[in-house]
């Protein structure tokens, strides 16, 4: 069974806590975002603000999807980019990324903070209706290989990053 170690969540206040920092995060550096060119590239790599957005939106997606389903008690369903795309290594994430890159593109910087603003409330809705103990749980989930649904995902550390 996969470790939580590093794992700060202890219960479910704990994780509605983070979803709440986040999206305060999320809220002020789109903020700074906007008052500056969210197309200069070099927000993140080459990439501009307008487009890293578009790509943690697609991961948040994800999350949104999984903690929706366990608080459904459904699957969740297919990740958002092609059934042909891995995520298995390093490099599968990346082309995963730049799928993610290349379907913002042409997108308004206000839709793309719209869909962020309904994924944190998403995120918050399902927290909220999933109890503590399946919440804390390993193995619950069996779609999480093991890991507990409190994992709050590292690629929002990702944020952090942006200039």
């Amino acid at each position: 069974m996969p470790s939580a170690q590093g794992d700060q969540t202890t219960s479910k206040a704990d994780l509605l806590s983070q979803i709440e920092r986040a999206h305060a995060t999320w809220d002020e550096l789109a903020a700074a975002a906007l008052k500056s060119d969210v197309r200069r590239p070099g927000a993140i790599g080459d990439g501009d603000f307008a487009a890293a957005a578009a790509h943690l939106n697609g991961w948040r997606t994800r999350t949104a999807d999984r903690l929706e389903a366990a608080a459904n008690g459904t699957e969740p369903p297919p990740p958002p980019w092609p059934a042909s795309m891995k995520v298995d290594n390093e490099e599968d994430v990346h082309a995963v990324n730049d799928w993610f890159f290349e379907q913002s593109r042409g997108l308004r910087i206000k839709e793309i903070l719209a869909v962020a603003t309904d994924q944190y409330r998403r995120l918050r809705a399902a927290v909220e209706s999933i109890s503590e103990p399946d919440l804390l749980t390993p193995g619950r989930y069996p779609w999480l290989d093991g890991y507990p649904l409190r994992r709050y995902p590292e690629r929002e550390r990702a944020w952090r990053t942006l200039r």
